[in-house]
């Protein structure tokens, strides 16, 4: 059934994978910008507070500079340089990571920050002093990944003359590249945390659309699926129609020919006939109280039958002599079951009929083919008929046993039904009623 629509399903398919795309574009964009803003106002935050920074970490750029000279000079070697650096970088830290934090933490930040140098050249000779990054001062928080870098780079010189003769005894020149590394370590919790409404619409928004279509799916199916039946109705309509309408038209072709009052019976034969039809596409609506006589039940099995000759029909009728069911409703409760025996490969078909305490008890069982599992939970329903590798291999309007779960529900009874393929069925009917 869901084939007939491929074409859509497809089609909403790409759309939706097209929405959900843009979705997630919207909320990577989104997550980007809100990352950027809080990066942005924690820079602004450290930068006001800079100047105050620098003095208290005792690291002036005159002082690397005297390091930088001695170093030239000769004076210390690379490793006393390098200790240099990592004693005040640990003498820092802790101060510096409570500045940090301080101002971090009115807006519930775990921040991480190192600032680094990345090479020091030695202008006058072109020659590195550091060709490694060496770290100058960080927090306690070790970076785990770069959110953002800034790199710099800053010149200083100096000349060394005799201070008698003023002459120019060394030129000492440092070009010094730096790295200034901020890292957010919360940063997802709290963009997350501040997108909650943003994500959790987009997706109640797409789970609406899915739904939407489900339903929408649902109902094409279900509307194409009525149609199918109905177009099936009127099929089996017009083939049960055609045999009293052959049989009128004989009839009245002999009756102009010859007048037969034989003829007669067969002609009210076929007109009962299709008022039966038509009285099974509509709603019972008639509610006259008319009783059911202790030899109505004769009759029924009577032209049971006559019309099925090839079965036995059994009656065992222990009712008393009027019971207050509608009549037509008990004939077309009885008729439907048997015929249905019938139908579906019954030689035999036993009725018993009992009333017991204000219950009129009805079974019928027959040795027919029997009744699969899966087909007796719809066997009731409107329209609906056995089917075998998707075929319907009896003709009828699929009315028969609606209408008899139709009459049963009238009285306020109850029906059971006992099958198995091969093993014949039975069904129970108890019908409550008053005296």
């Amino acid at each position: 059934m869901l084939k007939n629509y491929k074409w859509l399903v497809s089609a909403f398919a790409l759309l939706f994978l097209l929405l959900v795309g843009i979705q997630i574009y919207f909320l990577y964009k989104t997550y980007q910008i809100k990352e950027n803003n809080i990066y942005d106002q924690l820079d602004k935050n450290l930068d006001r507070h800079q100047s105050v920074l620098r003095k208290k970490l005792k690291i002036s750029d005159d002082t690397i500079q005297k390091r930088l000279i001695s170093f030239n000079k000769g004076e210390i070697t690379k490793k006393q340089l390098l200790d240099f650096f990592t004693k005040n970088k640990e003498t820092v830290k802790p101060f510096f990571s409570h500045y940090v934090d301080s101002i971090a933490s009115k807006s519930n930040l775990e921040v991480a920050i190192s600032r680094q140098y990345k090479s020091i050249l030695s202008t006058p000779d072109n020659k590195y002093i550091l060709d490694s990054i060496v770290t100058i001062y960080e927090t306690n928080r070790p970076i785990t990944k770069i959110g953002r870098r800034y790199g710099g780079e800053w010149e200083t010189s100096t000349e060394n003359r005799d201070d008698k003769t003023d002459h120019l005894n060394g030129l000492y020149e440092f070009k010094v590249k730096t790295y200034y590394n901020l890292q957010i370590l919360n940063i997802k919790s709290i963009v997350f945390r501040d997108l909650t409404i943003l994500i959790l619409s987009c997706i109640l928004i797409l789970a609406a659309v899915l739904w939407l279509f489900t339903l929408t799916i649902k109902n094409l199916i279900s509307q194409q699926k009525q149609v199918e039946i109905l177009h099936t109705v009127v099929d089996n309509i017009a083939h049960e129609f055609k045999t009293p309408i052959a049989t009128l038209k004989i009839a009245a072709k002999s009756l102009r020919k010859d007048w037969n009052p034989e003829n007669l019976p067969l002609v009210e034969r076929q007109i009962n006939r299709l008022e039966s039809l038509m009285q099974q596409l509509h709603e019972n609506d008639d509610d006259e109280n008319v009783e059911t006589y202790y030899d109505d039940w004769s009759n029924y099995i009577e032209d049971l039958q006559f019309a099925n000759a090839k079965v036995e029909f059994v009656l065992h009728n222990t009712t008393p002599n009027t019971l207050p069911f509608n009549r037509t409703a008990m004939e077309t409760l009885i008729k439907n079951l048997c015929e249905n025996s019938a139908k579906y490969g019954a030689t035999r078909v036993e009725i018993d009929l009992k009333a017991i305490q204000n219950t009129l008890d009805i079974k019928i069982a027959d040795n027919g083919n029997g009744i699969p599992k899966k087909e007796q939970q719809r066997i009731f329903e409107k329209f609906y008929r056995i089917q075998s590798d998707n075929i319907h291999n009896t003709k009828g309007l699929g009315l028969g046993l609606f209408l008899v779960k139709d009459i049963v529900t009238r009285y306020n009874g109850s029906i059971e039904l006992i099958s198995e393929p091969g093993k014949g069925t039975t069904f129970k009917i108890a019908l409550p009623y008053e005296d």
